[in-house]
């Protein structure tokens, strides 16, 4: 586990970036954390890593998806509104599995629709600025994330 501190929404945006730098487009993140708590945040700074037009990205609240072009295929589903498996069908949540970058926020809400593969990002609020974030991944592409992030992190002072 990789657990850091963000001092500010920019530096939660660019944890997305750094984090967009790793992907291939086939893994699946998981967002958990209470709401304002920088989910949505962290997806801006992964969708604009990965090329993205920052107008284009917003919450899927109320649409449950949202579909990204950029240098990988990003699929931003939202589980806020959802209660179940059945749910989760209706929408096909599983066809876009291994089509690109899936990126679940409120994952906790499900979580048995997660794979275990998952690289999990749990966001803690500590004041109106600052956060923990909290990366798991416990094997496959999550953890091969979470030993690049740490690297990156090491190795990298500054953003």
């Amino acid at each position: 586990m990789l657990r850091i501190l963000s001092k500010s929404p920019s530096e939660t945006k660019n944890w997305g970036k750094r984090l967009s730098e790793l992907l291939r487009g086939d893994e699946v993140i998981a967002l958990s954390g209470d709401l304002g708590s920088g989910k949505t945040t962290f997806v801006k700074g992964l969708a604009l890593g990965l090329g993205v037009s920052e107008e284009y990205i917003g919450s899927p609240s109320f649409t449950i998806l949202n579909e990204y072009q950029g240098r990988l295929v990003l699929f931003h589903f939202d589980f806020y509104r959802l209660g179940d498996l059945q749910d989760l069908e209706g929408v096909g949540f599983w066809d876009y599995l291994g089509q690109g970058v899936v990126v679940v926020e409120w994952a906790s809400k499900i979580p048995i629709a997660i794979p275990e593969e998952a690289l999990w990002i749990h966001f803690e609020v500590l004041d109106s600025e600052k956060r923990y974030l909290s990366f798991e991944g416990k094997k496959g592409r999550g953890k091969e994330l979470v030993e690049g992030l740490s690297l990156r992190s090491y190795n990298q002072s500054q953003f």
